[in-house]
């Protein structure tokens, strides 16, 4: 009963940090840039959910915990994937302006 009453309290946890995660992805996706943005900070997350994930998987029993870390670790990935495409994106013309392109 222990265990079941812990699984409650960090999936209330997850869920409170990743009931942020879609807001974030919108404003980037909206906004059309990574300024602003750390790119490490939002990979050290994506570090510490797959770590979860694994301590989860690796566990004597299965844990349905592991699914909220799965869902933060692919929202964090998603806002990361629009972070780097915008910067590559704002690169590639600051780049080409430079070079007079």
């Amino acid at each position: 009963m222990e265990n079941s009453i812990q699984q409650v309290f960090e999936a209330v946890m997850l869920i409170c940090f990743g009931a942020s995660w879609p807001f974030a992805i919108l404003r980037t996706y909206k906004a059309k840039t990574a300024k602003g943005k750390s790119f490490v900070f939002l990979g050290l997350l994506i570090l510490g959910y797959t770590c979860g994930m694994i301590s989860k998987v690796m566990a004597p029993k299965f844990e349905w915990v592991f699914f909220f870390y799965l869902m933060n670790a692919f929202m964090v990935g998603t806002d990361l994937y629009l972070c780097i495409r915008y910067w590559m994106r704002e690169n590639r013309v600051e780049l080409g302006t430079a070079t007079g392109e």
